[in-house]
């Protein structure tokens, strides 16, 4: 799920045009937090989640719609897991 989130996010932030940066510096939080969330390896709190979705001026549920993604992800993973 967090990768999920993450890939939202970044499409999100893309989508206007923002950098990793911008997006940090707007929200009060790192660039590197936002990295790793973009990523899918941090956890993220419903506190930082609201405060993406307000930064971006989007509303939560943007971020949080995973339909249909997770089977894009699983092959992602598998693929990841053959070639290694």
């Amino acid at each position: 799920m967090c990768r999920l989130f993450g890939k939202n996010l970044a499409k999100v932030r893309k989508d206007l045009h923002w950098s990793q940066e911008r997006l940090a510096l707007e929200s009060g939080l790192a660039r590197s937090y936002v990295g790793d969330v973009e990523r899918g390896i941090r956890n993220v709190s419903l506190v930082n989640i609201c405060r993406f979705a307000d930064t971006l001026g989007v509303d939560v549920t943007i971020l949080m719609t995973f339909r249909g993604q997770d089977d894009q992800v699983k092959d992602s993973a598998e693929t990841t897991v053959e070639a290694a």
